[in-house]
């Protein structure tokens, strides 16, 4: 089964009025720069001094989180790792999982050219503060019982 993939507009209009959920799997200092407003972070991808690792906690952490029937969009940065994310999470039972290409920033050519706005240069709803039971910090805790 393919991922269906929609705009930020699109995205932000599944948000709010069909009752979706904005998941960002964007890093924790991406995330912290400026999100979604209401979005869960829940990295694929951790930044570390060499580089992004995966989370090997990714999985387990959102199956905690959300049931299966929740409706989710997934976001990153460009759309690279969202859309991952979602293949994988529909792999894993997940029924309603719909990905916002262009991510936060926008889908850059090899070049590095914007192909199509993200969320933020859409002109959609950003944030900085994060909701505090919607950080990364908070849902581990929530998946291990504190």
């Amino acid at each position: 089964m393919d991922v269906k993939r929609v705009s930020p507009r699109e995205a932000d209009a599944l948000i709010k009025e069909d009752g979706y959920v904005y998941l960002d799997v964007r890093s924790i200092p991406e995330f912290d720069a400026g999100h979604t407003a209401g979005a869960y972070n829940i990295p694929l991808l951790h930044a570390t001094p060499s580089g992004m690792r995966p989370n090997g906690d990714f999985m387990s952490v959102v199956l905690a989180v959300f049931p299966k029937d929740t409706k989710l969009v997934i976001g990153c940065r460009s759309g690279n790792r969202s859309l991952r994310a979602a293949e994988a999470l529909m792999g894993a039972g997940f029924a309603d999982v719909v990905d916002q290409r262009a991510g936060h920033g926008g889908a850059r050519d090899p070049f590095g050219q914007v192909q199509e706005p993200g969320w933020e240069s859409a002109g959609l709803e950003v944030a900085v503060e994060a909701h505090p039971d919607r950080t990364y910090e908070a849902l581990l805790a929530r998946r291990d019982g504190y």
